[in-house]
């Protein structure tokens, strides 16, 4: 059994992407979803804080793991996805090369889309003025790194090679991910049939709809509180 403590945000659709793949395996792994509300600051519980010391949603703990013994709780999504993957024997390659690519892509979205497009986000949706350095940066820089994607997928299906995988369910989620602020993807055309064939995955719209039923506020616009709750907390904002 799986507790998964996750919130409506790219970073927590990867993980429920991967358990929703092991349904049409024939293979589930159970799962019960707590919902944490990083708008009404669920995320500086306590509770939470022991699982997640970095405040952030997606973490997990694993009740049963390989080998018995006391649970393992895992945060970070890259982490949780290999943890997973290594633990199910499943979207991960057996093979060194194999591994190692999707190893590479997985930390490649963990490292450079992921928290690159969270800041285009960021300056464009969220901050308070409009600050013409940043959005050309961020926007630059996805950019960029949407060129790198469509690069690495002109010869195959998906990011480790023929086979979905976890550096695909990391990266799928972080494709235009702000309805406002939506990036023109026609430039990306491998980009944009490897996205809807994801899309158009049974488990991509399971989990997809779970989302959906937990939050149907997702993307509305933020209130006061919900601002304070998700930018600008400093070290000491929580005391």
């Amino acid at each position: 059994m799986i507790d998964l403590y996750y919130w409506t945000t790219p970073n927590g659709h990867k993980i429920t992407l991967f358990l929703e793949e092991l349904v049409d395996l024939g293979q589930p792994l159970p799962y019960t979803v707590h919902p944490v509300n990083i708008g009404k600051g669920d995320q500086f519980k306590p509770e939470f804080l022991a699982i997640s010391p970095n405040n952030k949603i997606p973490a997990i703990v694993d009740r049963d793991p390989a080998g018995g013994g006391d649970p393992i709780s895992v945060f970070e999504s890259g982490a949780i996805l290999l943890y997973l993957a290594e633990k199910t024997g499943h979207f991960l390659p057996a093979d060194a090369r194999g591994r190692v690519e999707a190893l590479e892509w997985l930390f490649w979205q963990m490292a450079g889309l992921g928290p690159m497009t969270g800041q285009y986000g960021h300056f464009h949706v969220y901050a308070p003025e409009k600050i013409p350095y940043a959005l050309d940066r961020y926007t630059k820089e996805v950019q960029r790194l949407l060129g790198v994607l469509d690069q690495r997928l002109a010869d195959r299906a998906f990011l480790a090679g023929s086979d979905y995988g976890i550096a695909d369910m990391a990266t799928y989620p972080w494709i235009n991910p702000y309805t406002p602020a939506a990036l023109d993807l026609e430039p990306y055309a491998h980009v944009r049939r490897w996205h809807a064939a994801i899309a158009a995955r049974p488990a991509t719209q399971r989990a997809y709809a779970l989302a959906q039923k937990i939050n149907p506020a997702a993307g509305q616009p933020l209130t006061e509180d919900e601002r304070k709750q998700l930018f600008g907390q400093g070290p000491r904002d929580r005391d």
